[in-house]
């Protein structure tokens, strides 16, 4: 490593990371070390970080090797990226979603995500805690709790702020510079939530469009991994690197063409993207909040404007009064997550959804700190998928949230994107499987504060092009002070 001091790299993007090592600034393996020892010194505080890859350190010289031989696979090649705790890897850690009755399992192979992580020379470091079971096992369980990994803390204050959940861990060791990026997981409001919470880009993509295979599920209908990064050009670079169809996912298959056409997400980025952009806002979504979260979307609606953008205040979707149940991923969890516990290993002591329920029966005092009555809900169904009420549930909140949603207020003012305060909103883009960009926006007395772009299927361009302008414009984030 040169004499330039190594803070430099805390805040560094992936792009002004890549470029230090191609100019010989700094190598994979040692921007992989001083990740490992700002953990060792901050990982205390925020536990973040389930566990490091054994062989991070190997991987990451076997890829300077490679750069000096045959040059660099892309701007990920060495860069260090953390995955969230339900995300497998066919290596030597493990992946057990935040569970003791899975805190042994090893996947035999890689996430498709995963995959495409190491095809693009990024380095796993590491595993990061998340809510336990993505936050579907307990009404009464905290964000970022799980019994194998215990709790996470928001950098920006640690036991004073909401950390946000399911994802937490990728947002806090994000927000803490534990690695370049994390990856997390979105059923509804996950990714985006903890970004929101932890000053950070959180891109939830369409669903469909990253490949689920190698995941533990909640829910097929609405479950999607995604970037968490502190710049929206790093969300960009992630999202461009993890698409690809996946044959094993039949809505990959069905997005064939959206995810093989856009492979380099870098290309919308421009700074003025807002300029003539139709921007919508659905006031419903900002009538609770404070006045300090009330300034600071005020705030950013102005930044629209003053950036060229054509506001539409207020708009309304027809399905924002609606009463929404989570029948439909009681159903589907009990289904998803016996198909995916029945592959793995006969040395795991669970395979199906009634033996975790067993397993943390018989363990009750450290896998039932908050009980696990979502769990036994789910497992009440019978895990076919054959019930009336799931199938009319389905069907009646993807029309709700799509046609008379989502789509109808966009194409009633033909606008190009929805703003939505916080990360208020995020449970109707979840139900219509579409996607979601959180960008920061500033900061209250209970923590950072984000601002959420909406717009319909496979809009991922778009979102991230309207997130850069206005980041650009703004450049609200800051680092926590550690």
């Amino acid at each position: 490593m040169s004499e330039k001091p190594k803070e430099w790299i805390v805040e560094a993007d992936i792009m002004a990371l890549q470029k230090a090592m191609e100019a010989g600034e700094i190598r994979a393996v040692e921007l992989v070390a001083f990740y490992l020892e700002r953990i060792e010194k901050w990982n205390k505080v925020i536990n973040a970080v389930l566990e490091m890859n054994p062989d991070a350190l190997q991987i990451a010289q076997a890829l300077d090797d490679e750069r000096q031989k045959q040059g660099i696979r892309g701007p990920l090649h060495g860069i260090p990226i953390l995955l969230k705790d339900n995300i497998d890897t066919g290596d030597r850690m493990h992946t057990s979603a935040g569970s003791l009755a899975l805190a042994q399992s090893r996947a035999s192979e890689d996430a498709f995500i995963a995959a495409k992580l190491r095809e693009s020379g990024a380095v796993l470091l590491g595993k990061v805690n998340m809510t336990e079971w993505a936050n579907f096992m307990s009404g009464p369980m905290p964000s970022g709790y799980s019994s194998r990994g215990g709790q996470v803390m928001n950098p920006y204050g640690p036991g004073q702020f909401e950390v946000g959940g399911s994802s937490s861990g990728s947002g806090a060791a994000t927000a803490a510079s534990f690695a370049a990026a994390a990856i997390g997981t979105e059923t509804s409001g996950s990714i985006v939530n903890p970004a929101h919470h932890n000053s950070l880009v959180g891109l939830k993509p369409t669903v469909g469009l990253l490949s689920r295979i190698g995941i533990i599920p909640i829910s097929h209908s609405q479950d999607t991994p995604g970037p968490m990064t502190r710049t929206v050009t790093d969300a960009a670079l992630l999202l461009g690197a993890l698409t690809g169809v996946d044959a094993r996912d039949p809505l990959s298959l069905a997005s064939e063409g959206n995810s093989e056409r856009q492979r380099d997400y870098t290309t919308f980025l421009d700074a003025n993207s807002l300029q003539g952009a139709r921007i919508g806002i659905p006031r419903r979504f900002y009538k609770e909040l404070n006045d300090e979260a009330r300034s600071i979307a005020e705030n950013a609606i102005q930044v629209l404007r003053e950036q060229g953008a054509v506001v539409i205040d207020p708009v309304s979707l027809p399905c924002e009064q609606a009463e929404w149940t989570s029948e439909v991923l009681r159903y589907e969890f009990k289904k998803d997550l016996n198909d995916y516990l029945s592959k793995l290993d006969a040395s795991v002591p669970v395979h199906t959804l009634q033996e975790v329920i067993t397993f943390n029966n018989e363990h009750a005092e450290k896998a039932l700190v908050y009980g696990q009555n979502t769990l036994i809900w789910s497992d009440e169904t019978s895990g076919t998928l054959t019930e009336d009420e799931y199938l009319h549930k389905l069907a009646h909140y993807q029309e709700l949230t799509r046609s008379r949603g989502i789509d109808h207020v966009l194409g009633e003012h033909q606008l190009d994107a929805l703003l939505f305060p916080g990360d208020e909103g995020y449970d109707i883009a979840a139900r219509a499987g579409y996607p979601l960009l959180n960008v920061p926006a500033g900061y209250t007395a209970d923590g950072p504060m984000g601002v959420m772009f909406s717009a319909g299927a496979f809009s991922e361009g778009k979102l991230l092009a309207l997130g850069y302008a206005f980041e650009q414009a703004t450049k609200y984030r800051r680092p926590p002070n550690l």
